[in-house]
């Protein structure tokens, strides 16, 4: 793929991961086609393969998902239908066409019931519909087997665009006293621009002829509560945050208690240097002007 012109199809472009990837895509020398639901139908085989032969596509960033974890529980059909069904659409035309596949998966294809970072090899066994339909587009996407193609499980993904926990939370300490906030979840968080830029600096490099799994999170370890208590330190807000128990507060599905991945396949492999999760809360904050 090295010596070829990079024509890459980025699908979910408005979701948090495919607006960082746009913003960086100036600075790449591929030609970039961002879609969504209103412009590409991912769950219409012949849609993908009419949009892949016109605009002569030779790499897919498949960032679309259903990833309301809540809401998935009440409506799985749809979870299904992106999560798995679509995916299995472009995995087969991947295949076909000779095109490499970047599929954006999910911490959540675990229970959390580890007591160290999960490899890429340790046993899935998701407790929700979401984890569950992301874990079945990852077997679809590893059973069809297209060249050059790559699955990155994530966590905790916030940007400086849409809807997530770092401006949930800068919201709310603007407006409020104290919030309580779960402490019993570990994890790490990942800033969708690094994630964004490792994907665009790795698409030419994929030799693989079976599809590979990489896990990808900045570095470091923390729950919910310490994430953010930083949060508000770092954007000056006085608001207090208290240490909550899961249980007290109940959501429709299942969290992993503890979802660290284990990053040195992806290092190793690309080598890479992932940042620090404070230096990326940091960078997200000057984005969003929180930080003086």
């Amino acid at each position: 793929m090295t010596n070829q012109k990079l024509n890459i199809l980025v699908t979910g472009s408005r979701g948090q991961l495919g607006s960082e990837i746009e913003g960086l895509s100036s600075s790449y020398p591929y030609r970039f086609f961002f879609t969504d639901r209103e412009t590409l139908d991912i769950t219409c085989p012949a849609a993908i393969e009419a949009f892949v032969e016109s605009k002569s596509i030779n790499a897919i960033i498949n960032c679309a998902a259903y990833t309301a974890v809540d809401k998935a529980e009440s409506e799985p059909e749809k979870a299904e239908n992106i999560n798995h069904r679509a995916v299995k659409n472009l995995a087969r035309i991947a295949k076909e066409k000779k095109i490499s596949l970047v599929h954006i998966s999910t911490d959540y294809v675990f229970d959390g019931r580890h007591y160290k970072p999960y490899t890429e090899t340790d046993e899935t066994s998701a407790q929700g519909v979401y984890g569950r339909t992301k874990r079945e587009g990852e077997k679809a996407l590893q059973q069809i087997n297209p060249n050059h193609s790559i699955i990155i499980r994530t966590s905790w993904v916030y940007s400086s665009f849409g809807a997530n926990f770092v401006k949930t939370m800068l919201r709310l300490g603007k407006e409020k006293e104290s919030l309580g906030v779960i402490f019993d979840q570990i994890g790490t968080p990942t800033y969708a621009r690094d994630l964004a830029k490792t994907i665009l600096d790795i698409v030419p490099r994929l030799q693989n002829d079976t599809v590979e799994i990489y896990n990808y999170s900045n570095e470091g370890v923390l729950s919910w509560y310490d994430f953010a208590k930083e949060i508000m330190r770092m954007a000056k807000l006085e608001c207090a945050i208290n240490p909550i128990e899961t249980h007290q507060y109940p959501t429709p599905a299942k969290r992993p208690h503890y979802s660290l991945l284990n990053k040195t396949k992806i290092k190793s492999t690309f080598n890479l240097e992932i940042p620090y999760w404070k230096d990326s809360l940091d960078a997200c904050l000057i984005q969003l002007g929180e930080r003086n």
